[in-house]
């Protein structure tokens, strides 16, 4: 394993773990500021909107797990295909899970960190 697939696989699991615990300030700082999102019935959107979302979202509790199946460093450009599990729990409702795959468009910066840029998620909810 390169060391930028090895930083790619430590953002990935740093997104992880403050997404578990609502720490939504490091989930944003893993992401460009152009960054842009697309899921199935919205249209794409960046990060003011995913901040919203995640502000709405206080007090659910969010579990997940992720495997890589493709991971590709092209130069300062890489991309990873994943496959996504997520269960949200709200405080005072029953738990939904959501499986499936994304596409994910990740920068180097300046600063040698990766970040993500753009990414496709086809999460859906399971039966």
């Amino acid at each position: 394993m390169t060391p930028d697939e090895h930083a790619i696989r430590e953002l990935l699991a740093t997104w992880s773990n403050a997404t578990g615990k609502g720490d939504t300030a490091t989930v944003l700082r893993l992401m460009t500021d152009d960054v842009v999102f697309m899921v199935p019935g919205r249209e794409p959107f960046g990060k003011e909107a995913f901040q919203h979302t995640s502000d709405e979202m206080k007090g659910v509790r969010i579990d997940g797990a992720s495997d890589i199946r493709e991971l590709c460093v092209l130069g300062d450009w890489a991309y990873m295909r994943t496959y996504i599990t997520v269960k949200t729990t709200p405080p005072s409702g029953a738990a939904v899970v959501r499986s499936g795959y994304t596409l994910t468009i990740l920068r180097k910066g300046r600063d040698g960190r990766w970040q993500i840029s753009r990414d496709a998620n086809l999460l859906t909810a399971k039966a």
